[in-house]
């Protein structure tokens, strides 16, 4: 089961940090990612994470959003900076995928996500 929270409405340069707390066993030998949908739009990866710590972001966030991960709570964090209206959608975090050369493939496994809204 996961459990998004941390969306919220922010001004144009604004920061968010979203949370995800998985339950289950195994975390720390999961790769994970975190996706977002604009209305209208497909669901589209946005930062990902091996279960070593390595991380691959698409391009349109690079340099601004940051993932990690924090093993011993369970837990997987997307740090947003100088957010802009661009990056209003709802967040989805996914758990357990597999990452391969910097792809990850996420499992058919989604929770209720998380609203981000940008304002000019």
């Amino acid at each position: 089961q996961l459990v998004e929270s941390g969306g919220g409405t922010v001004q144009s340069g604004g920061s968010l940090r979203l949370s995800c707390a998985a339950s289950g066993n195994g975390f720390s030998h999961k790769a994970m990612g975190w996706y977002r949908q604009a209305p209208g739009n497909e669901r589209k990866l946005v930062a990902s994470i091996s279960s070593s710590g390595v991380a691959k972001y698409a391009d349109s966030v690079k340099g601004r959003f940051t993932i990690s991960r924090d093993n011993a709570k369970n837990t997987v964090y997307l740090q947003m900076n100088s957010l802009n209206p661009d990056d209003t959608a709802v967040y989805y975090c996914n758990v357990g995928g597999t990452h391969i050369s910097g792809t990850y493939y996420p499992v058919p496994s989604w929770a209720q996500g998380t609203q981000v809204t940008v304002s000019p």
